[in-house]
């Protein structure tokens, strides 16, 4: 069990990456020695040094001349295969084998091109010991929105709304009215910290004048990304203010007005969600909320792009009003949030 046991705290390492590290994988390392933890690292912010990076520096500044000959007998945990490629930064696996490490235990194969496989036979060409699979499920949930991008060559795709207990999504009228409570808003900021980019169409633009920023959380704003076929939302509308970059999905121009970006797009009135996620995965967009309207909501439901679905559930009752998107999941988690029910559902067939 030993392995599985530092690999999980590989995890919750990685973890604490969420939100800064896209379009790069979380990745947690631990290192080893007799027993004893000693180096810890994770990758903290794109561009920057890799989690293995982290560690071996964390026993260096512990260690000092005693660093060289611990690292010589230790086992490193990594929760992704070390990279073996010269990117942002150097490959992580030859830093592993100018420092002699004696077994290398990987929770995941990393399926991006330039590593999948070659960092594992690296170590191994080093006479390195490597043991991979470890905790793999795990890893691969934690890494799900990199995955994604890497294999399906789209974002991660979450998708969110609020349903009264009768069943309705906004009112039939322009006006906006909040459905769930105060705790369940605070969560979904919380949720924008951790993804790249955030969705509404026209018509929520217009009837709510969103801000879509985390306000009510720390971190980073997501990337606002907005349809509007002709360009019919009026600029005084918070989604053009500068507190984020905001992407315009249109059929009249391409420009760049600087936080602004006008990209346009041909026959927006069909395949629309694949045209979206291509142009996301183009624009390096690893993982997006589409927050409505219910429009916009059921395309992406009907086109089966989706991979994640959060859906709370009031104990309001409207009578009337524009029907909440039906979805077909599994059921991964259920919460209650004050008077409020989350339920999240996972997309098995995407």
């Amino acid at each position: 069990m030993t392995d599985e046991l530092y690999m999980q705290r590989c995890l919750e390492l990685a973890i604490m990456g969420m939100g800064n590290v896209s379009p790069n994988p979380l990745v947690g390392c631990v290192i080893v020695s007799n027993g004893k933890i000693i180096g810890e690292g994770y990758h903290q912010k794109f561009g920057e040094a890799h989690a293995e990076v982290n560690a071996v520096k964390s026993v260096i500044e512990k260690y000092g001349d005693q660093a060289a000959n611990l690292l010589a007998s230790a086992t490193a945990y990594v929760s992704l295969e070390p990279c073996a490629h010269f990117g942002k930064t150097p490959p992580c696996a030859d830093l592993l084998i100018k420092h002699q490490l004696k077994r290398v235990v990987i929770g995941n194969k990393d399926p991006f091109e330039s590593v999948d496989g070659k960092g594992i036979q690296k170590l191994k060409n080093a006479g390195i010991a490597v043991v991979s699979g470890i905790l793999e499920q795990e890893c691969t949930e934690l890494n799900r929105r990199f995955f994604t991008r890497i294999l399906k060559q789209r974002p991660y795709i979450i998708l969110k709304w609020a349903t009264t207990a009768d069943g309705y999504f906004a009112p039939k009228n322009t006006t906006q009215e909040w459905i769930s409570g105060v705790m369940a808003k605070k969560l979904v900021h919380k949720w924008r910290t951790e993804e790249d980019a955030i969705l509404v169409g026209k018509q929520t633009a217009i009837a709510d004048n969103p801000q879509l920023n985390a306000r009510e959380w720390e971190g980073k704003n997501p990337v606002r990304i907005v349809i509007d076929r002709h360009l019919k939302i009026p600029q005084s509308n918070h989604i053009y203010n500068d507190h984020a970059k905001t992407v315009i999905f249109n059929e009249v121009k391409t420009d760049v007005q600087d936080n602004i970006h006008y990209i346009q797009m041909e026959d927006m009135q069909y395949y629309l969600p694949q045209k979206i996620a291509f142009q996301l995965y183009l624009m390096d967009i690893q993982s997006i909320i589409i927050e409505g309207g219910a429009n916009i909501l059921n395309q992406f439901i009907h086109a089966n792009l989706w991979d994640e679905a959060r859906v709370f559930s009031s104990d309001k009752i409207w009578k009337e009003g524009i029907a909440s998107p039906q979805i077909h999941g599994l059921i991964a988690d259920q919460f209650t949030i004050e008077n409020d029910k989350l339920t999240i559902f996972q997309n098995n067939h995407s």
